[in-house]
């Protein structure tokens, strides 16, 4: 090669070098969608974009919240739906703040060892698959009762979008076309051949499901009595105890959704806004919180050792209290002072040490004077007034109980199994319940759902909640802390990996090809139980970040299908 060729070359590489340099310091942050006024992040495009036509209507975050839900229902029927329960928390232009609470219920007919044979065993499954599994459904109570205190159009012009999606359909993604083929097999065991999803279902179809559509127009019409005491009512009793199910019209017609107080905390200059028992996730995030508070995390850096560490350690604590004292507050008495108390949290800690982990069975619950699946969904709102509404929805399992009530046109919940089956002995998702959680008559089960709005500076800062059973409140925790403490934007914090740890079992789960293989080695040598098998997704989470300008940032996961519309 000649002189001047050998210089090209060096001058090449330098350059080559130099702008490798230059991106690896300075990673090109993804930005999530723009809004000036209104937003709606949810699991499905199609339910996002029907609250959002909503909004454009004049209608508020109330009237988008039916809409969205009834939407999710539809076309994500997976987690989406009417056979379900949930939370919302709100937060209205003004500053006040609240919460509703439409979690299932359980019949009048359960018992506490319902799910137990004649040796006091769990019977496998009993809570879990089948008409058994399924509580009272609280979810149109829900939204008919926030929208009837709030919104401002009338539900059957909400509705009518819903009923045009399930009467025209709506195409199949590739994820979704997965799902309902790894269960169709259990679709027909539990329903039978004939039943609807018992059918091959590719990607690209279009889905119509004009039953549901049928029963959606009988909701809008007759409103939320139609669900609870009109025909509804009586088709969705009968097929579950011809199914061998407990819930009788009596339970669905004494079926109502209850107002709560949320759990309200500060963290450092923030104002976090959070739902109460009977979810685990306020009082969980704010245990967890104040936890954390005393450290600089932003020095501990991002991701390093001692970050997770710390993050690691305070989880493990609060799901041990989370195990042992919550349940639903109108059955049982929740410390709730005390479990939040600064001193009684900085004790928590007092063992804690960055040299090694400390082992779960050396933590019980706190000495002071069990759950849900991957499978539930959320979504975000704010609207053009400044109201904004943090929504949380499940069935509890992928299609919930199984069971799909062909001539209503959904699946129905399998929430029976949040509760204890047998103080100690842990559920589907490996929570361990206590006396506090066990099954009583028209009790509700414990949660792990964490919808939550946050302010700063005395506005609105920030909406998130998510999917993912155990894994829900370390999925919102970490999403706030990547945006409070290392100042990413929504679409950003949304995006980056995400570790959860629940006291039992003792192991740090990490998201698949995510983290350093060095990291994991250093927390190894530290005496940190690693989850070395394929470890599941941690949550998606939907979220609404407001920004100085006030324009809002949409950060939708892309670890589903979900998608942020605003205007």
């Amino acid at each position: 090669m000649n002189k001047s060729g050998i210089v090209s070359l060096a001058l090449a590489l330098s350059v080559l070098v130099f702008s490798c340099g230059k991106q690896e310091a300075t990673p090109s942050a993804k930005v999530g969608l723009i809004a000036e006024k209104a937003m709606v992040v949810s699991a499905r495009e199609e339910a996002s974009q029907i609250g959002l036509e909503i909004l454009k209507k004049g209608g508020n975050a109330f009237d988008a919240m039916m809409a969205t839900e009834m939407a999710l229902a539809v076309a994500f029927p997976f987690a989406g739906n009417l056979g379900g329960g949930g939370f919302m928390v709100y937060r209205m232009a003004d500053g006040s703040v609240g919460s509703i609470d439409y979690r299932e219920k359980a019949p009048q007919a359960a018992s506490k060892d319902m799910y137990l044979d004649e040796y006091g065993d769990v019977i496998p499954d009993l809570s879990t698959k089948g008409a058994l599994a399924s509580g009272v459904p609280g979810t149109i109570a829900g939204i008919f009762e926030a929208q009837a205190k709030f919104g401002k159009l009338k539900p059957a012009e909400i509705l009518q979008p819903v009923i045009d999606l399930a009467r025209n359909g709506f195409v199949v993604t590739k994820a979704q076309a997965e799902r309902l083929q790894r269960n169709r097999e259990v679709f027909v065991e539990v329903n039978g051949p004939e039943t609807f999803f018992a059918k091959e279902i590719k990607e690209g179809d279009t889905l119509k499901i004009p039953i549901l559509a049928a029963t959606l127009e009988r909701i809008a019409k007759n409103g939320r009595d139609e669900f609870y005491k009109g025909e509804t009512a009586k088709i969705l009793a009968r097929h579950m105890q011809e199914k061998g199910g407990i819930i009788t019209e009596a339970d669905l017609a004494a079926y109502e959704a209850a107002w709560r107080d949320p759990i309200v905390f500060p963290y450092r200059d923030l104002k976090i806004i959070s739902m109460a028992p009977p979810s685990s996730g306020g009082i969980t995030l704010a245990q967890i919180l104040s936890m954390l508070e005393q450290h600089d995390l932003k020095k501990l850096g991002h991701h390093s050792p001692e970050y997770i560490q710390l993050l690691v350690e305070a989880e493990r604590r609060a799901y041990a209290d989370r195990n042992f004292y919550l349940g639903d507050p109108d059955f049982v008495k929740i410390p709730v002072d005390q479990l939040l108390d600064k001193e009684y949290l900085k004790s928590r800690m007092s063992n804690f040490s960055f040299e090694k982990a400390t082992k779960s069975e050396e933590i019980s619950e706190g000495k002071i004077a069990f759950a849900e699946s991957m499978e539930t969904t959320h979504y975000s709102i704010v609207d053009a007034e400044g109201n904004a509404i943090s929504v949380t929805t499940t069935l509890n399992g992928a299609y919930g109980s199984k069971v799909y009530i062909d001539e209503l046109g959904f699946f129905m919940n399998n929430e029976m199994d949040d509760f204890s089956s047998k103080p100690g002995i842990p559920n589907m998702f490996g929570l361990i319940g206590a006396e506090a959680n066990s099954i009583a008559p028209g009790k509700r089960m414990l949660s792990s759902m964490t919808p939550t709005i946050v302010e700063k500076g005395g506005k609105l800062w920030m909406v998130v909640g998510t999917p993912g059973g155990s894994t829900i409140i370390t999925s919102v925790l970490q999403t706030i802390l990547n945006v409070a403490e290392f100042e990413m934007g929504m679409q950003q914090a949304v995006e980056a990996p995400r570790f959860h740890h629940q006291w039992l079992p003792d192991l740090v789960n990490f998201e698949p090809d995510s983290f350093d293989s060095t990291l994991i080695a250093t927390l190894k040598s530290r005496g940190y139980l690693i989850n070395e098998k394929n470890s599941p997704i941690i949550g998606k989470v939907d979220a609404i970040l407001v920004l100085p300008d006030g324009k809002l940032e949409g950060g939708a996961d892309p670890r589903g299908d979900d998608k942020a519309v605003g205007f």
